[in-house]
């Protein structure tokens, strides 16, 4: 075995490679950009290797910087993480040739399916069922209008090398397809230097369903389930759970063996991943496979026992799989949901900045185990795992030049309603401050009816969200509790601010009983009976609610108990209450007496100013191009400008008709959240 692996890699997936290296007692060495210099994968490696500028395109996926490293550091093998350089098999063939050993499959393996063109013609060449399209390359825009035509409309465009969404479009016209081809072939070219595209048909009503794949070097091939993983935002994973809600056992059976098959005929070794479509009647349809490590892996290691990366680093050492298909069982239910460095409010646009409090749920162990590659039986009924696979840490910074995802957050429980539930308790409590982040938008897809119902397609939240997420309405039962929370945490502020100003000796005299809590609209008059144990909250109508909590003034997450029944609020402070965050709703909560209630009413509403005329800049990022010039008239929906941050590109286009009188900003700028980029007449 191994003494010394290089991860040639960043974030979550290298501090998730360095945990288990650390459990083999096998030494790890990162690599670090100048961004990147404080990270957590570099506070967590053995030792670290900077390697040049924080743009990838200079420092992670430039092959010749990552071989000094690991010549510096006398590392045996490589770990590549996924993106980056985990399917180009040019840094395979330069590790081999260095006689460092590759974390990965075979060269060969990597070049027929890594490539999506390639794989294509090896699926069909299997008699494998695929999505119809075109295979060879495309040279221009007007080449892939044609082609786009002659598939018919809608096409998804697709980056050769790509995965991770980069690269990716839906073309639903003409237009869209020539605008298409140019950003997926920059993103392409940007995130993974190779700007080959390809078209095919897209799907609709489709489901992502993926089957993990396990094989070694001496003829050996497993799969491990399946993962759901059809709740996308453009085109990018963010909810993804094991099993499917939807497979039977013989559309599990034959999809695994399909995909073994496929493996198996490319001389695959290593883990990987077989992504299919699967339309409403289970006929499934090969997409690609991916020739790495999925980001979403957490979910089937917490259903089947089997640590991935473990397995990848011993069949890279030539070591044959311990475990047959007989040993892999599926037990419980796993949720996995990403979170990202995103703007829920702002069309989920990228977030960066310092995490100014970043404090995830404890992690819990539990689930099915397997010892010494072996099945051990099930875990004990009514047990919960809580996993926080993360890169980042309080105090740290969210950088422009990478991908947004900062954790990803997996509870698993024996059901799959007992699994959302903990994920339910694990999302409100999780405190992440200082940046904009998707955690208000993934509670909502939690309690969401298709979701837990387990009806959903790729197309989930472009049907449920057209218009983008605007947080959560809840429910006037929902209302209540928080009401009623809120007002008795209320008077626990009160009774503080009393004893600190020191004007009573007796100050719970001067706490009032009765107040009006506003929230959402709707206004409570409440009267609180407090005693040792907690509180009991009277609505007007006569409803009670017992309260008990030991939140204190300051805290920044309350959990309380209503009625017997938990609730978890992250709190902040507004003048006259409360900033509280709740299953993915965002409310300001005001508390008040009567008469400052009476006051309150005739307060004219501030309106926020004008921004009707100007294009602002909807996150911090660099401008690519401009498109139009002052004195020209645009149309509503026509491109202006192009912005692109986190490696993706963000075409801004005209809300309305109107004519452009000032343009601020040209291409190369950088510019930050709300600057000024055009006004109009």
């Amino acid at each position: 075995m191994f003494d010394k692996i290089l991860i040639a890699n960043r974030g979550e997936i290298a501090c998730r490679v360095i945990k288990t290296a650390r459990k083999m007692g096998i030494k790890t060495v990162a690599i670090y950009s100048d961004a990147d210099k404080q990270a957590l994968h570099v506070q967590m490696a053995d030792e670290a290797v900077h390697i040049g500028p924080p743009p990838a395109n200079q420092s992670y996926i430039v092959i010749d910087k990552v071989m000094d490293a690991i010549r510096q550091s006398g590392a045996q093998a490589v770990h590549p993480g996924y993106g980056f350089l985990s399917e180009n098999s040019k840094f395979a063939e330069a590790l081999a040739a260095e006689g460092v050993a590759f974390v990965g499959p075979p060269v060969g393996a990597i070049e027929s399916m890594g490539d999506k063109i390639t794989s294509k013609k090896i699926a069909q060449e299997a008699n494998v069922s695929t999505v119809p399209g075109y295979m060879g390359l495309i040279e221009d825009a007007d080449e892939a209008v044609k082609i786009s035509n002659e598939i018919g409309y809608p096409v998804m465009i697709k980056a050769s090398a790509g995965g991770g969404g980069k690269g990716m479009r839906i073309a639903w016209n003409d237009e869209e397809a020539r605008e298409g081809f140019q950003s997926s072939k920059n993103e392409a070219a940007n995130s993974f230097g190779d700007d080959r595209i390809f078209i095919e048909k897209f799907v609709t009503q489709p489901r992502h369903i993926e089957i993990q794949v396990l094989c070694d070097t001496h003829g050996n091939g497993i799969y491990l389930g399946e993962r759901e993983c059809s709740i996308q935002r453009r085109n990018q994973k963010v909810v993804e759970e094991a099993p499917s809600p939807f497979l039977d056992e013989a559309t599990r059976k034959a999809m695994g063996e399909q995909a073994v098959a496929l493996a198996k005929a490319v001389g695959y070794a290593s883990a990987g991943t077989v992504e299919f479509i699967v339309d409403g009647d289970k006929n499934f349809y090969f997409l690609e496979m991916n020739t790495r490590l999925q980001v979403e892996h957490p979910v089937t290691e917490l259903i089947t026992g089997v640590d991935l990366v473990e397995q990848m680093i011993r069949v890279a050492g030539g070591e044959p799989l311990s475990i047959t298909q007989d040993d892999v069982k599926l037990t419980g239910w796993a949720i996995e949901n990403r979170l990202y460095a995103e703007d829920p409010y702002r069309n989920f646009l990228p977030s960066i900045g310092r995490l100014t409090r970043y404090r995830p749920p404890a992690e819990q162990a539990s689930g099915p185990l397997l010892e010494n590659g072996k099945w051990q039986g099930e875990a004990p009924e009514g047990t919960v795992a809580v996993r926080n696979d993360t890169g980042v840490y309080e105090g740290g910074e969210i950088s422009m030049y990478y991908d947004p995802m900062i954790a990803k957050l997996c509870t698993w429980a024996p059901t799959r309603e007992a699994a959302i539930a903990a994920m339910r308790d694990a999302l409100d409590g999780f405190e992440v401050e200082g940046i904009g982040h998707n955690l208000p938008f993934l509670s909502a897809v939690m309690d969401h009816p298709k979701f837990v119902s387990g009806d959903m397609t790729t197309a989930f939240i472009a049907e449920e969200y057209p218009d983008g997420f605007e947080g959560v309405e809840l429910p006037e039962a929902e209302l209540r509790r928080i009401a009623a929370a809120t007002a008795a945490m209320h008077r626990v502020a009160e009774i503080r601010r009393t004893r600190v100003s020191g004007r009573m000796d007796n100050h719970e005299r001067k706490v009032g009983t009765d107040w009006v809590v506003t929230l959402q609209g709707q206004s409570f008059d409440v009267t609180i009976e407090a005693d040792p144990s907690g509180s009991t909250v009277r609505f007007a109508d006569g409803e009670t609610v017992r309260v008990a909590s030991d939140w204190t003034p300051g805290d920044q997450l309350a959990r309380v108990s209503t009625d017997d029944s938990g609730l978890v609020l992250k709190v902040g402070k507004i003048s006259g209450g409360f900033r509280i965050r709740s299953r993915g709703a965002d409310l300001k909560v005001h508390v008040r007496t009567p008469r400052q209630a009476e006051l309150a009413r005739l307060m004219p509403e501030k309106l926020p100013p004008d921004t009707s005329k100007m294009l602002l800049c909807p996150m911090p990022g660099l401008i690519v191009k401009v498109d139009v010039e002052v004195g020209q008239e645009v149309q509503e929906g026509q491109p202006l400008c192009t912005v692109e941050a986190m490696k993706m590109e963000n075409i801004l286009r005209a809300e309305r008709k109107g004519i452009v009188s000032k343009v601020n900003a040209s291409a190369g700028d950088s510019l930050a959240v709300d600057d000024v980029i055009m006004e109009f007449e």
